[in-house]
């Protein structure tokens, strides 16, 4: 995909603005976005499938006083337009006061755009696809105890932004990324295992070979057959570095803006106090070079910056977007998600969690024994307490080795004193957005026979 409109597509917004405070609205701002993507998926060797995907739509917002409303099309024709801001502002009218609703002013929001590097290769061949999804196949397929590969697709996609807002504030972002993944089936005893493997890059050059990919993802099925239940007790409990970002999302979601404001945190009274161990850092990091979560301006406009969240072991921030910190009369700090056509939510960036000094090993080790959770489902978790509990697989672990696989665990406990006991490994691997290391918690509670 080419992107040579963006000198059209920049004033085409302005006009479109300009409409819409011309049809009654106070302020406005509005989002175009054009994306491609090409993928392709394998089975028993031959070409499964083949989707090209191309969309363009632009989203609008208008506000009306303390009263807003959002539309959103496909149709850029002049008479298109038109009808879009006629009626965003009709609507507006016509919505629900809202007396946190707004968009930044003038003097808030940033004008310095950083390269970040987040484009990703021209748009591939799909017979490029197709090879790097067959090998995959073949070497998943070449472990032994593999019954077959569920999945196995290679996909590339792109977008490209166009932002604007009445405040003055405009930018046109593009991004990318290329992706691999196999999904492995094992079989003993008429009994079958699954799991997966994947990589995802900016850039083609950097990933992982789809030989890894297969492999990795059948050597992770065969190594589960056998899984037998546990006795139900008090433990350790381990979260491997693949899914351990997940009690790092549960954290996001407490110390959000919008759930501080409507008081549905179970974290809603603990800034600047311990919430981990000393030691422990959460770091939030926006502007890296090609990073999966990268941007140089928050869903608002505003200023973006790296933040220590939780510094060592101290909550130092809520994550707030203009209306939050309305509501609760603080300062927005960068962390609005994407708005521009429509009212922002809050977001993290790239979120990490720090790693420790003792790799897997070492904490299976230090825990002496316990559960190594691999795979996880059906989490629940009451926003308000904090209480949590999901199922779980993976493997006992006997004085720090594998002893052998495990499934239908439940594994429970509340988050707030989780995150308190919570010892941080040594490998963290970015893999996306959010990442972390394996997780250590002692004394959680398994629900097995």
């Amino acid at each position: 995909m080419t992107h040579t409109d963006s000198p059209a597509y920049a004033d085409l917004l302005q006009s479109l603005l300009s409409d819409t405070l011309k049809a009654g609205a106070d302020a406005a701002d509005v989002r175009l976005s054009q994306n491609a993507s090409l993928s392709v998926e394998v089975r028993n060797g031959d070409l499964e499938s083949v989707e090209r995907e191309e969309s363009r739509g632009i989203s609008l917002r208008a506000l009306v006083g303390r009263r807003q409303a959002s539309v959103s099309g496909s149709d850029l024709s002049p008479a298109g337009l038109r009808a879009l801001s006629d009626r965003v502002v009709a609507m507006a009218k016509l919505a629900p006061e809202d007396k946190f609703c707004g968009i930044p002013d003038a003097s808030e929001i940033t004008l310095d755009h950083a390269d970040l590097d987040l484009d990703c290769d021209d748009t591939p061949e799909a017979p490029e696809l197709e090879r790097r999804a067959a090998e995959m196949e073949a070497a998943a397929l070449s472990v032994p105890g593999m019954k077959q590969v569920s999945h196995s697709g290679a996909s590339w996609s792109t977008g490209a932004t166009w932002l604007a807002a009445s405040n003055g504030f405009a930018a046109h972002r593009t991004s990318g990324i290329s992706s691999m993944a196999a999904v492995a089936i094992a079989e003993r005893d008429g009994a079958m295992e699954r799991d997966f493997e994947s990589t995802s890059e900016r850039r083609r050059a950097r990933l992982k070979s789809p030989e890894w990919v297969g492999r990795r993802a059948a050597e992770r099925a065969t190594a589960r057959l056998g899984a037998t239940k546990v006795e139900s007790q008090t433990a350790a409990v381990i979260f491997e570095n693949r899914l351990s970002a997940r009690l790092i999302g549960a954290f996001i979601g407490a110390i959000s803006g919008p759930a501080i404001a409507r008081g549905v945190s179970f974290l809603k009274d603990k800034m600047g106090k311990q919430v981990f161990a000393k030691g422990v850092n959460l770091i939030d990091d926006p502007l890296r070079r090609s990073g999966f979560g990268s941007r140089a301006f928050d869903g608002e406009g505003r200023h973006v910056q790296r933040t220590v969240l939780v510094d060592d072991g101290i909550l130092t921030q809520w994550l707030l977007n203009g209306p939050a910190a309305r509501q609760l009369g603080l300062v927005p700090n960068g962390f609005a998600s994407m708005g521009f056509g429509d009212p922002p939510g809050v977001t993290t960036s790239n979120l990490d969690l720090q790693p420790g000094t003792r790799d897997l090993a070492g904490l299976m080790a230090d825990a002496g024994r316990g559960l190594l959770v691999t795979d996880m489902f059906g989490p629940s978790l009451n926003p308000n307490t904090g209480d949590y509990s999901v199922g779980v697989s993976g493997f006992w672990f006997e004085n720090g080795e594998k002893a052998y696989p495990v499934s239908e665990v439940t594994v429970a406990g509340d988050l707030p004193s989780m995150f308190l006991r919570a010892v941080p490994g040594a490998d963290l691997e970015i893999r996306g957005a959010t990442n972390a290391p394996s997780i250590l918690i002692d004394g959680m509670q398994l629900a097995g026979r």
